[in-house]
């Protein structure tokens, strides 16, 4: 890069972090919680608005009453408190870091304050990488030799070049804490019955116990290196043959290396209070998956949860949200997280998509009315090609930097996140948020501090006034066409 390119770049850095540290500001004091009528702040974003996060104070509050049949309301009830929340946050992959490389200095300090800082960014605080590599990787690869059941070879030698450097940045970044958790992709080839990396197969028996300690391995290996792990899935994708690393399980089979394997040997190794996450795959199948694991004694003791992703979608189904709810109805102390979510077959044409905003807004309020505890994006970062990706998977990231002309492209998407990350913080409780009318989807959440945050959804093509009920108080409120709002005290 040349040194004028350079300067430009770091210009176009910086005043994403002076536009992002301007929008992104800190809601009233928790001092003002002891006043009913307290002011509230608005914070916008909308498809055919300039700008993003716009803050706007709210109107006075008024006492309130029944809507009528022609009002339109969101009526929040505080007094019905729900599930606690984990966090929200994205993946840092070998993708993400690779390009993450390339940024100028003052570029990586740009998307490291814009996604982990909570005063100036969105405030990530839930973090997820892979063990070894995934389709977002520049190849291949293992962390042991062919054929070394012994595992004496065991080295994360390659996530030390641009991975860990990188989320060691991003735990700096977010205050020195990060929720973070690892996903095997698929285990060694050679323990496989395929043979392959790739294409599915599944674990040959004769080499369970080593899998479940090369993962153990995996654990300490991060932590030697300044990583502290929260918690692990079993497998991403169990239920799908893909033409990257991928790994299969019967619903069984995972319940059996669970309770035989992975448990016990984590528990061997002293991480027996990591989180383990089972399923790690789409909505559609969760309830049967929940059903087969958590009705054994042996493998539930072992489960903090289940994760699910949101491709059900993929080919234009119903979202399953429903299938969400029905595993929180039936097993209310088993956390459900979403681990995975990216909008696939990148198009340049479409970067600023606002459906694609609206599709993790709109899958968000609902997957949080579910019961969910957390929500995880995939990739933070990808390159104007939306990779690298060893299979040409290429997809969409919240954010891309474009190495054509060295800037750093904030999607709508990044946005959309925002208004939850930001303003829904760690320990917050979900409260009982309801609209009188379909065009509004809602969620709210009281912060452990005792604010409150309303996340309000207009997915019509016009403005609609509403009223804000929270309790014996009422404020007439309007959003615009395409919009999300975040209401706080």
């Amino acid at each position: 890069m040349n040194p004028s390119t350079s300067r430009a770049v770091t210009a176009v850095a910086l005043a994403l972090t002076a536009g992002l540290a301007a929008l992104l500001v800190q809601a009233t004091p928790a001092a003002a919680r002891t006043d009913p009528s307290r002011p509230m702040l608005i914070h916008t974003t909308a498809r055919d608005m300039p700008g993003r996060f716009v803050r706007s104070d709210a109107p006075a509050a008024t006492p309130a009453g029944q809507p009528f049949e022609n009002e339109v309301a969101v009526i929040v009830d505080r007094t019905r408190r729900h599930q606690t929340l984990l966090g929200i946050g994205g993946a840092i992959t070998d993708a993400s870091a690779e390009v993450f490389a390339t940024l100028a200095p003052a570029q990586q300090a740009a998307l490291l304050q814009a996604y982990f800082d909570p005063q100036h960014g969105i405030g990530y605080t839930l973090l997820r990488t892979t063990i070894h590599s995934s389709d977002f990787s520049p190849a291949s690869y293992t962390y042991v030799a062919d054929g070394d059941a012994s595992l004496q070879s065991f080295d994360i030698a390659p996530d030390r070049r641009h991975r860990l450097p990188m989320i060691r940045a991003a735990i700096k970044a977010a205050g020195g804490a990060l929720t973070t958790y690892l996903s095997p992709w698929s285990a060694p080839a050679w323990m496989k019955d395929n043979g392959s990396l790739l294409q599915g197969g599944r674990l040959l028996p004769e080499h369970a116990a080593t899998w479940a300690r090369y993962i153990a391995k995996t654990v300490a290996a991060y932590e030697a290196e300044g990583v502290p792990v929260w918690g692990l899935t079993v497998q991403n994708e169990p239920m799908a043959k893909q033409r990257w690393e991928s790994m299969l399980y019967s619903a069984e089979q995972e319940r059996d290396f669970i309770k035989q394997h992975l448990g016990p040997t984590l528990h061997a190794a002293g991480f027996g209070a990591k989180k383990l996450i089972a399923w790690d795959h789409n909505r559609d199948l969760i309830v049967h998956r929940a059903n087969v694991i958590l009705s054994d004694p042996e493998a539930a003791k072992y489960v903090w949860g289940l994760g699910f992703h949101w491709y059900e979608t993929w080919a234009g189904g119903e979202p399953m949200h429903r299938n969400v709810a029905a595993v929180h109805a039936a097993w209310p102390d088993v956390q459900l997280l979403g681990t995975e979510a990216t909008v696939e077959r990148f198009d340049p044409a479409q970067i600023h998509s606002w459906a694609n905003a609206e599709r993790y807004a709109r899958q968000i309020i609902e997957d949080f009315n579910a019961g969910a505890v957390g929500w995880t994006d995939w990739n933070i970062l990808l390159d104007e090609r939306g990779g690298p990706n060893h299979v040409g998977n290429f997809c969409f990231a919240p954010v891309h930097a474009d190495g054509r002309s060295g800037e750093l492209v904030f999607t709508p998407s990044f946005a959309a996140l925002g208004h939850f990350s930001k303003f829904v913080r760690p320990d917050a409780r979900r409260v009982d948020a309801t609209s009188t009318r379909s065009t509004l989807l809602t969620t709210a959440f009281e912060n452990a501090d005792g604010r409150l945050a309303v996340v309000v959804m207009n997915g019509g093509d016009a403005a609609v006034d509403y009223l804000l009920q929270v309790g014996p108080q009422q404020r007439a409120l309007r959003i615009p066409a395409r919009a999300l709002q975040t209401i706080t005290e």
